[in-house]
């Protein structure tokens, strides 16, 4: 009992902090408006780290990779935790084990990604219908945009109702199945 609380601690504390800084990376990258109330949290929640970071990792082509370390050292972190707290033994095969936990940190990366992407495009669909002139609107609009316009070019709304949220959530949750096959052969290396 005290073994599932503490991994439900350490998963969503550490979590939603990886999450933090995914957003801010993605927020970086798709050119998100830097002055909304969302990326002045996330830079405030997380400029403590990623500032120290950007003095050891540099940024590469315009994509602040400080941030993505982060997220991935804490999601390989939060994998190693779960598994030490559920009683695996690293032993003998500590460079291999971590070798594995770093790749699991990778796919756990992905899977949360493709959340955040399905997650968006969830809360872009609602607010459309609900009030599109929401704050929230233009934020979404320009994170969602670069993934729903590979739809958009191919197909024409029917009836003024965009389909491409939907071809784009199917799409997610094709990706989120390969990632789960990927967790678990991965895992089984264990």
């Amino acid at each position: 009992m005290s073994n599932q609380i503490l991994v439900f601690l350490i998963d969503t504390l550490l979590g939603l902090f990886s999450l933090a800084l995914l957003l801010r990376f993605y927020f970086q990258l798709l050119r998100v408006p830097y002055y909304n109330s969302i990326s002045q949290f996330l830079i405030s929640v997380t400029d403590f780290i990623v500032r120290p970071a950007r003095r050891f990792i540099p940024g590469w082509a315009g994509m602040d990779l400080s941030t993505l370390m982060l997220a991935w050292l804490l999601d390989s972190i939060i994998v190693a935790s779960v598994y030490v707290v559920q009683g695996y033994d690293f032993g003998a095969n500590i460079i291999f084990s971590l070798g594995v936990m770093s790749l699991l940190g990778i796919v756990s990366i992905i899977r949360t990604t493709l959340y955040i992407i399905l997650v968006a495009i969830v809360m872009q669909a609602v607010l459309s219908w609900v009030n599109p002139n929401s704050p929230l609107a233009p934020l979404l609009d320009s994170f969602t945009r670069p993934f729903l316009m590979i739809f958009r070019k191919r197909i024409a709304p029917i009836a003024n109702v965009d389909l491409s949220p939907l071809f784009v959530l199917i799409v997610i949750q094709v990706f989120l199945m390969i990632v789960a096959g990927f967790y678990m052969e991965i895992s089984a290396l264990l």
